[in-house]
């Protein structure tokens, strides 16, 4: 570390302190905290004062970084990734038509708007906004553009202190209000065909909007989804797999558990249900991509389809379809 600042004590050309990267990139200083603690970038070295410092590569790289996001890039996907990567978004970027990315400024300016109505607290035109938008767009498509993406930037901005915890309850509430009354339409309107899903999140995890999406695009896909809401113990999520005759057991992870304890919950339930019943896990938790052989852990909304498809397939194969 010595050498560190010694070099940037020789050349302060190089280096910017965080107040200088956040008018240069109009990436906020919060922003740039939480970046560093959930992605591990940026990276910056600490002065003798303890402030922190950006060489230039990582400045350059951090205007790339805000540059693709006001182009609809989720965080999550652009913030960690590494130079190679970025300089191939960038060319993705490039290669869109005007009309393309004219729709995803169009589509930032509606999450933006959407933010903008939570925080001044008009919750029931945020319902109606958000009631509109399945009408308009469908409710797969609006899940999909729409939901997934606001959900990550509210939770993402509660993260950085610029929601409250009860403006994150509020949207979460609304969510709530528009989503469930569109699955139950669904379920009236659609034979269930599909396998019976039963849905939750385990003790200690206690968000279920991701649950709620991905019922109501199980719904629409003809699932019979059982959601048991969130915080459910190991041995109620086996009762009630049991008495509803589940094939699929689907849990949803913020990443707020500890990794250790999420592998240990998993390996317990898959040991415990029956080997024809799948167990489906999904959401934000690193853990997952270590889950025990036997659970399908699915990366996001869009592997939900071929999961189904797998599904279909192995019961047609072992002769229960």
């Amino acid at each position: 570390m010595a050498q560190a600042v010694e070099s940037v004590d020789n050349d302060e050309s190089s280096w910017h302190g965080i107040a200088k990267v956040e008018r240069a990139t109009g990436i906020s200083k919060d922003t740039l905290r939480v970046w560093e603690r959930r992605y591990g970038f940026p990276s910056p070295q600490r002065d003798a004062q303890g402030e922190r410092l950006y060489p230039n590569e990582q400045l350059r790289r951090l205007r790339t970084v805000k540059w693709l996001t006001d182009m609809g890039f989720r965080p999550g996907r652009v913030v960690a990734a590494p130079p190679e990567e970025l300089e191939k978004l960038l060319n993705q970027a490039r290669e869109m038509s005007g009309s393309s990315a004219a729709a995803g400024i169009a589509r930032r300016s509606e999450l933006d708007g959407y933010i903008s109505l939570l925080r001044s607290h008009e919750v029931e035109l945020l319902r109606r906004r958000l009631a509109q938008s399945i009408l308009r767009r469908g409710l797969a498509d609006c899940i999909k553009e729409v939901i997934a993406p606001l959900t990550t930037e509210v939770g993402e901005a509660w993260m950085r202190g610029e929601l409250q915890v009860f403006e994150e309850h509020i949207y979460s509430e609304c969510l709530q209000h528009v989503l469930r009354p569109a699955i139950h339409g669904i379920q009236r309107a659609v034979v269930a065909e599909g396998p019976r899903v039963l849905l939750t999140t385990l003790p200690g995890e206690q968000h279920g909007l991701g649950l709620l999406m991905v019922e109501a695009l199980l719904a629409l896909e003809g699932c019979h989804c059982l959601s048991l809401g969130v915080e459910t113990p190991l041995v109620e999520i086996l009762r009630a797999a049991a008495a509803q005759r589940a094939d699929i057991v689907a849990l949803s992870f913020t990443g707020r558990l500890p990794a250790s304890a999420v592998l240990d919950e998993l390996r317990q339930l898959r040991d415990l249900l029956p080997a024809a019943v799948e167990l489906w896990v999904g959401g934000k938790s690193g853990a997952l991509r270590r889950a025990p052989a036997g659970t399908r852990h699915l990366a996001g909304l869009a592997d939900l389809g071929l999961a189904l498809a797998q599904w279909g397939g192995t019961r047609a194969a072992t002769g229960l379809a």
